[in-house]
């Protein structure tokens, strides 16, 4: 099954990657492994390695939209954009919003894309 979008609501521990179409969503979720070491910086290679792994799960997803705490998707816009310069170009948007539901998520997405579809020129469906 090809589904063209997804969101991302990411905060710095969790990630949940939600891909869909018009009648299916999978949900994909990705935690940051925490190890606690002496070494200096190893709290930058975890989020790195954290980072890495959400952008591992967006493969093959042509759009998509990025949302959650201020903080958290500027980490990860930051990370996308120096390590990921392909990740970053299928990345569409960025949207600060709180801690929706699952359905949430997808009805946020789903309006986000429509005016995002409308906005470059692709016919919506009727």
């Amino acid at each position: 099954m090809t589904m063209f979008h997804a969101v991302v609501w990411i905060d710095h521990q969790k990630a949940q990657v939600l891909q869909f179409d018009t009648e299916h969503v999978l949900a994909h979720k990705v935690k940051a492994h925490t190890h606690h070491t002496a070494q200096h910086g190893s709290s930058v290679r975890t989020e790195h390695e954290f980072f890495g792994q959400v952008c591992d799960a967006l493969e093959g997803i042509p759009e998509v939209l990025v949302v959650g705490p201020k903080t958290g998707i500027a980490a990860f816009e930051h990370y996308v954009t120096k390590h990921r310069a392909a990740r970053a170009k299928q990345i569409v948007g960025y949207e600060v919003v709180d801690h929706p539901s699952e359905n949430q998520l997808v009805a946020l997405a789903r309006q986000y894309f429509l005016k995002y579809d409308r906005m470059n020129g692709v016919p919506t469906p009727t």
